[in-house]
């Protein structure tokens, strides 16, 4: 059987990598890569790889099956519409789109087109992270109460001044679409749709218009409350901690979900019994992710990201933004139209 053929848009830092997973993959091989900026091309040619300097010159190309895009946030709808239309198979890296208008448009060019679209959350193929979503799912933890999460790093501090990750028009909500909207695709994983937001940001030392400090309260519609932060310039720290009325789990993950030397630390407790704590061995969620995708693509298994938890987290990426921007609590139905559930329904 003939592998799935892909081309990549983008080759940054993100780009690069999913150009090495995807040439190391058995399933899949890459039919080229777009990079607008030619002085990238003699590396991607390094690599043994075409490149080409506009989209549709690869969605053009009847070999290829599906684009990942790498590219800029502003960009992602126009290129997912796009590659729907040119009848491929979608995978953008996150985030969908910068406001929930924008992601319901991309999503709905694809399900015209009959085509996948696949997301850039891999935290959700962590081990201890599903491990944590069954547990819930079983309601062994009691009512949920509370989450509280965190996902900072300093990985970027060396962007250079101007560079679209430190605006607020590419990049809103400081770390927000580099880290902290893997934190509410878990938590909307976990327990549903998000009622309503409080956030704000901070600018404490790298002068980004962004700002470098997200701190987030959310409300769900079944009820639990959750908080979330995200740095942009302290020593990578990350963790997901739940508690309901019979135990609490705890997840700390000691590097980069993309560092094979790391590994995460599944603790937990239940009143009036030790702490117990369980070692994970670091996994290719990336990998993992990307075939999950071809396999839906391929009409195997469904892509275990729904369309509808796609769009939601743009909610609630957007209801963040406004929140911070306006210091005020943002209801998600303002975004959606949709009347928000009863406390405690599913």
């Amino acid at each position: 059987m003939s592998r799935f053929t892909v081309a990549i848009a983008g080759f940054g830092w993100w780009g690069r990598n999913l150009a090495r997973r995807v040439s190391e993959s058995r399933g899949m091989r890459i039919a080229g890569i777009v990079e607008p900026e030619e002085a990238n091309h003699g590396a991607i040619r390094e690599m043994g790889l075409t490149p080409f300097t506009e989209l549709p010159q690869v969605t053009g190309l009847d070999e290829v099956d599906a684009v990942i895009l790498a590219t800029p946030n502003p960009l992602h709808e126009e290129q997912i519409v796009h590659c729907a239309r040119a009848g491929k198979h979608v995978f953008c890296e996150k985030p969908l789109g910068l406001t929930a208008a924008s992601a319901r448009r991309s999503v709905a060019a694809c399900r015209a087109a009959g085509v996948q679209l696949g997301l850039g959350h891999m935290r959700r193929f962590e081990p201890a992270m599903q491990t944590l979503a069954a547990v819930i799912a079983a309601g062994e933890m009691g009512t949920i109460m509370h989450a509280e999460a965190m996902f900072s790093h300093d990985l970027l501090i060396g962007v250079p001044a101007g560079d679209w990750r430190t605006t607020k028009a590419v990049s809103p909500a400081a770390g927000m679409t580099a880290m902290g909207i893997h934190l509410t695709d878990l938590f909307i994983a976990f327990f549903g749709r998000v009622e309503t937001v409080q956030a704000m940001t901070a600018s404490r030392s790298l002068g980004w218009e962004t700002g470098d400090v997200v701190t987030a309260q959310l409300r769900f519609e079944a009820g639990m409350t959750a908080s979330l932060a995200a740095i942009l310039h302290t020593p990578l720290f990350i963790r997901m901690h739940v508690f309901g009325t019979e135990r609490w789990i705890q997840i700390l993950n000691d590097a980069h979900p993309d560092d094979p030397k790391g590994k995460a630390h599944l603790q937990g407790a239940a009143t009036g019994r030790p702490r117990t704590e369980t070692v994970l061995d670091w996994v290719d969620t990336v990998s993992l992710n990307l075939d999950a995708f071809m396999r839906a693509a391929t009409g195997e298994a469904p892509y275990p990201i729904t369309p509808e938890e796609m769009i939601h987290n743009i909610e609630v990426l957007e209801a963040i933004t406004i929140s911070a921007a306006e210091g005020r609590t943002v209801a998600i139905a303002e975004l959606s139209g949709r009347a928000p559930a009863a406390a405690g329904s599913p």
